[in-house]
């Protein structure tokens, strides 16, 4: 694992621009093309095969949560318990999902987290990185199948003969980085052959005459996919109408299991020294050396706390209220270039239950976060 210093192309604003990833630059450095990583095949084989056995069992462990009623220890809301339950008995599609991981291309990956219900950074890893490739590095490879996978997985919710009807996608409005992933997905459903229709979530609205979820114009929504987090949509105020499951919903409800800080603690009690996991406890006092604080619901790094050399390295946010997990820390390689010292995290995309890619993440500080840079990588023989 090489972190490699280049010459950013010329005019790869405009080219991405017109690929509709039009947030490159938020907070002024976003997409970092100054840099990028090198890696062998035997190392992507390494990646995808932790990838592929981090998901299956990740996915014994929902369930194992499920079949010994552990879903309280999850912060969910009692009155979703029996749909979350029945979503999973039913098998009910998932489209996607992606594992932080720490690793510095010599060791096993270790497991942060799995983002499994809202996962951003689709076009910056599926697109953006491929279309770079192929300027700098045409020779080279890439652990970049995203976007085929992503139309193939559609194609198994269209044969679906319970899917017939418009395909919505709604994310919260005016969210640029949201509306794009969100026009990403959309576009792979297109060409899976859906029709479909994007809103924002603020727009769908409750028929209570015909008991049906409906869009601005009064559609009936028979399926959604919704950019938006399990534990804010089934607090509010029409939650109770999803329990009658009236429409089919992207990412489903056992998602709520999966995307949970919660599974942390549960995979080590089912995998104990697992290569590729960190011991972490609901309890702070089982957790010795080093640690991180983890509050059940966080995203993009909020609220998160790091115990590790004696110093404390905290960042703000919204979460915490549900509870907290402890997990052992996990020293994420640094690279310093005199330049642009970075900490640097490693996105792996899975796909139905399929590895699919890999996005690197970068920060000047060890937690990972909205703001963090993008960088490009490739492999070679």
């Amino acid at each position: 694992m090489i972190r490699e210093s280049l010459t950013p192309r010329s005019n790869w604003q405009e080219q991405f621009e017109s690929l509709g990833f039009t947030y490159h630059s938020i907070d002024d450095l976003y997409w970092d093309e100054r840099y990028a990583y090198r890696f062998t095949a035997a190392q992507i084989d390494a990646v995808e095969d932790a990838t592929s056995e981090l998901h299956q069992m990740a996915l014994q462990a929902v369930e194992h949560v499920i079949a010994h009623e552990r879903l309280e220890q999850f912060a969910i809301p009692q009155p979703f318990w029996a749909l979350v339950e029945e979503s999973w008995r039913d098998k009910e599609f998932s489209l996607y999902g992606r594992f932080d991981l720490s690793w510095d291309g010599r060791n096993p990956p270790k497991m942060l987290e799995y983002n499994a219900d809202t996962p951003t950074g689709l076009v910056e890893s599926s697109v953006a990185q491929w279309y770079w490739l192929q300027d700098v590095f045409p020779q080279a490879d890439q652990f970049n199948s995203l976007h085929e996978k992503l139309i193939a997985q559609w194609q198994i919710l269209a044969r679906d003969h319970h899917s017939k009807g418009l395909l919505h996608f709604a994310c919260i409005g005016g969210h640029e980085e949201d509306e794009g992933n969100l026009a990403y997905l959309r576009d792979t459903a297109i060409q899976a052959g859906f029709a479909t229709k994007q809103l924002a979530i603020e727009q769908i609205g409750w028929d209570d005459r015909h008991a049906e979820f409906v869009d601005d114009f009064d559609l009936k929504i028979d399926n959604l996919f919704k950019l938006y987090p399990w534990e804010w949509l089934c607090r509010e105020a029409f939650a109770e109408h999803l329990l009658a499951r009236p429409l089919r919903l992207i990412e489903p409800a056992w998602k709520m299991v999966l995307s949970n800080k919660a599974i942390l603690p549960v995979l080590w009690e089912l995998f104990p020294g697992h290569p590729n996991l960190l011991p972490a406890f609901f309890d702070a006092w089982r957790i010795s050396g080093d640690f991180v604080k983890k509050p059940l619901y966080s995203r993009e790094g909020e609220n998160i706390t790091i115990y590790a050399g004696g110093e404390v390295h905290h960042q703000p946010g919204q979460y915490g209220a549900e509870g907290y997990i402890y997990q052992a820390f996990a020293a994420q390689p640094k690279f310093d270039d005199g330049i642009t010292p970075a900490y640097t995290s490693v996105g792996s995309w899975v796909v139905g239950d399929t590895p699919a890619g890999i996005g690197i993440r970068e920060d000047v500080s060890l937690i990972t976060k909205d703001t963090s840079r993008f960088v490009p990588h490739y492999f070679v023989d």
